[in-house]
């Protein structure tokens, strides 16, 4: 199945979370493709700007390399790793589980 690649950006949707798919610059015949995902802060007729969301760094795509772009929905929330001790049940520091009868055997 092929896949039809279409940019979707437009002025208007600077400050949105976007997606870019693009050729970064190399060997003429090179068919590598890369991504960045950020938010887009400026799309114009000769290049978009996205400030990559994993690192801040601002990438500059030429429009002419880009092959794909679209708004994307906001990030979902990481979640959080606790440790055991948060968990219920979960073996205490004095080594006895928290079950129905408070860590006793019997």
């Amino acid at each position: 199945m092929r896949y039809r690649l279409e940019v979707r950006l437009t002025p208007a949707d600077i400050g949105q979370r976007v997606v870019i798919r693009w050729r970064p610059p190399g060997p003429a015949d090179s068919k590598q493709m890369t991504d960045v995902l950020g938010i887009l802060e400026r799309a114009d007729d000769q290049s978009f700007a996205v400030r990559r969301t994993r690192d801040g760094q601002l990438v500059v795509v030429p429009r002419e390399r880009a092959l794909a772009g679209k708004v994307v929905p906001p990030a979902r929330p990481r979640r959080r790793r606790d440790g055991p001790e948060s968990r219920p049940g979960a073996v205490a520091e004095s080594g006895q589980a928290g079950g129905r009868n408070g860590g006793q055997h019997g």
